[in-house]
């Protein structure tokens, strides 16, 4: 098994319930670490996902951070079968002025991709 690990991936994005999320773009800070198998030179294209994850964001300006978390782990399975596990970090480091705020989910896959 091999990990990719996608450290520090920076969007500007719309994301939170607050009043003043929803209209002003805010920083979010992407850290993942996918391990998946590789078989027969299958291996999965780091760029696409850094791609995808930044058009999710894009695309959905979620309203929680969960909500973004099972989002792109259901797309990143879709899009690579040969994962088996993930992990995903998303922080907020300027919501609040002291301090990052961040939410992780490990997800291991099953042999119908569930989760």
């Amino acid at each position: 098994m091999y990990k990719i690990h996608i450290e520090d991936l920076v969007i500007n994005t719309i994301i939170g319930i607050l009043e003043s999320e929803r209209v002003s773009k805010q920083r979010v800070i992407v850290n993942m670490e996918i391990i998946y198998n590789y078989r027969d030179k299958s291996f999965i294209d780091y760029s696409i996902i850094i791609k995808e994850v930044e058009e999710l964001f894009y695309k959905n300006r979620y309203g929680l951070i969960e909500e973004a978390i099972d989002s792109i782990a259901s797309s990143l399975i879709s899009l690579y079968p040969e994962i088996t596990s993930l992990y995903i970090k998303i922080s907020k480091p300027d919501i609040i002025k002291n301090c990052s705020v961040s939410l992780s989910k490990i997800v291991k896959t099953t042999s119908n991709n569930t989760y």
